[in-house]
C-alpha cells in the first residue's frame, strides 16, 4: 500500500477534483474532470488507493473504482475537515482528503453492497412516508379544532375524526372543508397503505439474509432494527470491540476527563441517528416486558429500572443490545437466553 500513489477525489454532482500524491508525498496532479471523464481517466491509470470521503454517491463510486482494480478507501467527513488549509475550494478539499488518508488508526467507512444500499433506500423511504403521515394529522387535528373537532391520539381515532368531519349529517363544516378532509382521508390511506408495503419488502429481505436472522433473534430487534443495522454495518467487522458499535451509535456516555478527573455525562449522540432511535423504541419495549422474566437480561434490566429508572434503562439496554448485536453477528449464532443456575 506505501508504494502506490494516493488519488484524493472530492466528490460532487457534475464537476470533480482529482488529487494524485505519489507515496513520497509529492503531489503529481490536482485537477478537475467532468463526471463523464471521471471513470475513464481512473481505467487508464496503474492501480492505485483511491480515497474519497464517505458522501454523496460515494459507494457507486467506491464499487466502481474497485472493479477496476484500485484500492478504495472511505474517509468519514469529519475527519477531512480538519486538513482543510486555505480557503475552501475543491483544490484544497482534494488535498485535505489525501493528507486525511495518512492518519495514524483511521477508521474507514466499509464500502456498502448493493443489497445493504436498497435496504437503506426502503428505510429512508419508509422514514419519509411515515413523517409525511404524522405531519398530515397533526395539520389536519389543528385544522379541525378550529372547528370545535378533538379526537384521542391514534390512527383509529384520528380516522374516526375525519370520517364524522366529512359526514353529511355534520353541519359545523362548509362544504369546502368536507372536501378537503376526503383528500386528507385519502392521503392518510395512501401513506398508510405505501409503508405496509415497504415493511413487507423488509420482511421479505430480513428472512432471506442469514444476518438478519440472527439479529432477530435478539429481544428489541424486529425487522426494522434487523435491516437496518445490517444496510448500516454489514457484519460489523469494521469494529474491533463490541463496545465499538455502540459508540459508533452514540449510545455511550460523553466523558469529561482533565488533570486525572473523569466524568461521565448524557450518551453522545453521535452517529446514526436513525439507528439510535430505532434501538431505544426496541429497547423501551422490552423494558416493559421483562418484569415477568426471569432470564439474566431480563433480572439486568429490572434491577436498571429500579435504581434508574425507565427511561435510562432503555437507552443502556440499546447500547446492550448493540454489543450483544455485534457479538452475535461475528460469532454468527443466534441469541439465546441465560438463566442463572
Amino acid at each position: 500500500m506505501n508504494q502506490l500513489n494516493i488519488v484524493a477525489i472530492d466528490l460532487a454532482k457534475h464537476v470533480f477534483q482529482v488529487c494524485t500524491v505519489s507515496p513520497h508525498n509529492k503531489v503529481l496532479g490536482n485537477k478537475q474532470l467532468s463526471r463523464s471523464k471521471l471513470a475513464a481517466s481512473l481505467a487508464n491509470i496503474s492501480p492505485a488507493i483511491v480515497a474519497m470521503e464517505a458522501c454523496y454517491s460515494s459507494h457507486y463510486w467506491a464499487r466502481t473504482f474497485q472493479a477496476m482494480g484500485h484500492e478504495v478507501k472511505l474517509i468519514p467527513a469529519q475527519h477531512v475537515k480538519p486538513f482543510v488549509r486555505g480557503n475552501k475550494n475543491d483544490r484544497n478539499d482534494a488535498l485535505a482528503i489525501a493528507e486525511a488518508f495518512k492518519r495514524p488508526d483511521l477508521r474507514f467507512v466499509p464500502i456498502k453492497t448493493v443489497e445493504q444500499q436498497d435496504i437503506q433506500s426502503l428505510h429512508r423511504i419508509r422514514d419519509r412516508l411515515s413523517q409525511q403521515r404524522v405531519a398530515l394529522m397533526n395539520q389536519t387535528r389543528g385544522l379541525l379544532s378550529e372547528y370545535g373537532l378533538i379526537a384521542a391520539p391514534g390512527f383509529k381515532a384520528f380516522r374516526e375524526l375525519v370520517t364524522s368531519a366529512i359526514d353529511p349529517a355534520n353541519q359545523g363544516l362548509s362544504p369546502v372543508i368536507k372536501q378537503e378532509m376526503n383528500q386528507v382521508l385519502e392521503d392518510f390511506h395512501h401513506y398508510t397503505a405505501q409503508i405496509k408495503k415497504t415493511n413487507r419488502q423488509l420482511i421479505q429481505l430480513a428472512n432471506q439474509h442469514e444476518l438478519c436472522r440472527i439479529l432477530l433473534s435478539l429481544p428489541g430487534i424486529g425487522v426494522i432494527n434487523a435491516t437496518g443495522l445490517y444496510s448500516a454495518i454489514g457484519d460489523g467487522s469494521q469494529f474491533a470491540h463490541p463496545r465499538d458499535l455502540a459508540v459508533w451509535l452514540g449510545l455511550t456516555p460523553r466523558q469529561f476527563s482533565s488533570g486525572g478527573k473523569s466524568f461521565n455525562g448524557a450518551i453522545t449522540k453521535r452517529g446514526n441517528r436513525y439507528l439510535r432511535k430505532q434501538l431505544i423504541h426496541g429497547a423501551r419495549a422490552v423494558v416493559h416486558r421483562c418484569a415477568r422474566k426471569d432470564d439474566k437480561l431480563s433480572l439486568w434490566v429490572n434491577q436498571l429500572v429500579a435504581r434508574r429508572g425507565a427511561n435510562k434503562a432503555a437507552v443502556a439496554l440499546a447500547s446492550r443490545l448493540a454489543r450483544l448485536a455485534w457479538i452475535l453477528l461475528q460469532r454468527r449464532q443466534c441469541y439465546e437466553p441465560q438463566f442463572s443456575g
